[in-house]
């Protein structure tokens, strides 16, 4: 068999470490080369860049997962790497080509959907929820050092040893999924040829959010979900672009902030959300988790100095705890059999988010006028930076504006889960799920159920 040892958690970490290790290490340059690239509307081209990148994702997501299922996973693993690292050495050799890539490679770019299917493969299902965290915490950790190791070799060595150290690490993580990953999916679970059909409701993105209006308290959760995701997707587009450019952030400021609100949120997402889950319960968890999200982003959108930034990352922190608490509440709610159905509905929300979220944040600063027009890229230039910052911020009443349209967007969110219940009847659920779902259901694969849930693990918040 191709492969160092038997198929094993450790071999997905790795993959996973090493490739957003590489990417971490970009965080500054790729803010630099974005404003260089785009110096008029560069709120909006980030915007329309993720945009396009996260509704790609969205729609092969369920394709690439149901080939993988035929072919195999580590050919999968191979393709998803190698395609979200191409436009790596890019960055360099042509800024317009490396965003480009960037927009079409969303294609491939599901990395996450394969390797916790590789995870499902090998792990029984009470194992599975730990593999899971092992591999979100490895996620976690490995953008928790990389910006900062990423920013100071830039200022120490310039730029171009950061894209080459990158596409190093990329091609290495390539290298081991060739010579040290083994294949998870046996062989006998596998059609008997590669000419196997595939049915077009495994491979369609919207199949499961169809479903979604069939059941009232998975409607509710899934609202929640939306709403409470939508601005969080469009945050991770533009924040960091947001601090270095509109606060004044300096390269080295910004890995700073990634570290430390990683580190918390890794903390707010084992020690906190166990202990609220215990004291509060399920629903109230949630209900905290949205209030801090509310009151973080407001925070972002009126804060007007860099201490604000700090103080409102410590809040977001904490409301890091609203997915997993949903997560839970989801497979409390939903029958044993119908978990994978209603977590897929659920992924295939927050895929719709990855896409509409960011593009809507460049809209939304592109309406209200914030713009880098004025602002000298050089850091020695700084007098020069704060003097364009608050001129920027005088034109403006509110900094950020997107930010205040997340707040009411997650306020929202939470008069719905308001109406969320705690507890409900399990059985008379599972018999009105079943007349619903009883011509969808998944795959008798051991997979299935885990392969429908990974996803949740694939944006926790660093």
């Amino acid at each position: 068999p191709q492969g160092i040892g038997s198929p094993s958690v450790y071999h997905a970490v790795i993959v996973i470490f090493l490739e957003f290790f590489a990417w971490g290490l970009l965080t500054a340059p790729t803010l630099v080369v974005l404003h260089e690239t785009f110096p008029k509307h560069t709120f909006l081209m980030n915007g329309l860049i993720q945009g396009v990148k996260g509704l790609l994702s969205f729609l092969s997501a369920p394709l690439i997962g149901a080939l993988s299922d035929v072919w195999g996973r580590k050919s999968f693993l191979l393709l998803t790497v190698f395609f979200t690292c191409a436009p790596i050495p890019l960055m360099k050799i042509s800024p317009w080509w490396y965003f480009a890539v960037i927009s079409v490679s969303g294609v491939f770019a599901v990395t996450f959907s394969v390797v916790f299917a590789y995870v499902a493969d090998i792990t029984q299902e009470h194992e599975r929820s730990m593999a899971y965290g092992l591999v979100s915490a490895t996620f976690a950790a490995s953008l928790v050092t990389s910006p900062a190791i990423g920013a100071y070799l830039g200022r120490a060595y310039g730029d171009s040893l950061v894209v080459v150290l990158a596409t190093a690490i990329a091609l290495l993580d390539i290298c081991f999924i060739l010579v040290a990953v083994p294949e998870s999916l046996p062989e006998k679970m596998r059609p008997a040829s590669w000419g196997a059909p595939i049915s077009w409701e495994q491979a369609d993105p919207f199949a499961s959010l169809k479903k979604v209006g069939q059941d009232s308290i998975v409607l509710l959760i899934c609202i929640t979900v939306f709403l409470s995701y939508l601005p969080e997707a469009g945050q991770y587009s533009s924040f960091f672009l947001y601090l270095r450019q509109i606060m004044g952030f300096s390269s080295e400021s910004v890995a700073a902030f990634i570290a430390v609100l990683g580190i918390l949120s890794i903390i707010a997402q084992t020690i906190v959300l166990s202990l609220l889950m215990r004291s509060i319960g399920n629903k109230n968890t949630i209900l905290l988790g949205l209030g801090f999200q509310i009151l973080q982003l407001a925070w972002y959108g009126f804060g007007s100095e860099p201490w604000m930034m700090w103080a409102a990352g410590a809040v977001a922190a904490m409301s890091s705890i609203t997915f997993p608490a949903v997560s839970a509440l989801v497979s409390r709610t939903a029958d044993a059999d119908q978990q994978g159905v209603v977590q897929g509905m659920i992924t295939g929300i927050r895929g719709l988010c990855n896409g509409l979220g960011p593009a809507l944040y460049g809209f939304i600063f592109y309406i209200f006028h914030v713009e880098l027009n004025e602002l000298p890229m050089p850091e020695s230039q700084s007098g020069g930076s704060v003097a364009a910052q608050h001129h920027l911020q005088q034109n403006s009443i509110i900094p950020g504006p997107p930010f205040l349209f997340g707040a009411c967007s997650v306020l929202l969110a939470l008069l719905v889960a308001l109406f969320i219940p705690e507890h409900t009847n399990l059985n008379v659920r599972s018999s009105n799920w079943k007349k619903h779902c009883g011509s969808h259901g998944h795959p008798h694969s051991p997979q299935a159920p885990g392969e429908a849930k990974e996803p949740l693990l694939q944006d926790t918040n660093v």
